[in-house]
């Protein structure tokens, strides 16, 4: 049986020792250090990380471009979800472009008409015949309206970033409300 001053003692060891752990656990931005000055996408990417990887953002970024094959694609990821399934590393030392992918909440391939939707643990797609395409945040289930002639919706923002990167770069930008 321990006393209540020896009992006091480990448990202020413990949470020293857990706090270290903790703080040792620190992860590093991916586009930490990194000379983006030349790169609008990317630096509106990093300028969005940290708040991304915590969760007090979440983004959409719609990239119309070219493939490898040359073939027009086009398509909306979940920033959040990427940035938590992917090596962003290489995206932003400029290694590797980021691209739609058939994985991604949307997708489309203007040549092969190849058409994808998924959802991810960020957003649900969810397909209009009046309004168009809007995606659906899980947290707060706000709607996301990506047609540029509405409004993107609560808490919500839409970004044309001007680049000659991609042939076109939209970033929505979604606030979601926390729980009280």
């Amino acid at each position: 049986v321990l006393s209540r001053e020896e009992f006091n003692e480990k448990r202020r060891v413990a949470e020293r020792e857990k706090r270290r752990r903790l703080q040792s656990m620190v992860k590093v931005l991916a586009s930490a250090d990194k000379d983006l000055t030349a790169f609008p996408t990317l630096r509106h990417l990093a300028a969005r990380e940290e708040m991304a990887r915590s969760g007090k953002i979440v983004s959409i970024i719609f990239i119309r471009d070219r493939n490898a094959k040359g073939q027009e694609i086009s398509g909306y990821i979940d920033y959040g979800h990427r940035l938590k399934t992917e090596n962003f590393e290489a995206y932003f030392s400029r290694e590797k472009r980021i691209l739609p992918r058939p994985t991604d909440l949307c997708f489309y391939n203007w040549e092969t008409q190849q058409c994808t939707a998924n959802e991810s643990p960020n957003f649900q797609v969810v397909p209009d015949t009046k309004m168009g395409l809007l995606f659906r945040n899980k947290r707060d289930r706000k709607m996301i309206d990506v047609n540029p002639k509405h409004d993107p919706g609560d808490n919500s923002k839409r970004h044309d970033v001007m680049t000659s990167e991609y042939l076109q770069v939209v970033i929505f930008d979604h606030m979601p409300r926390r729980k009280a």
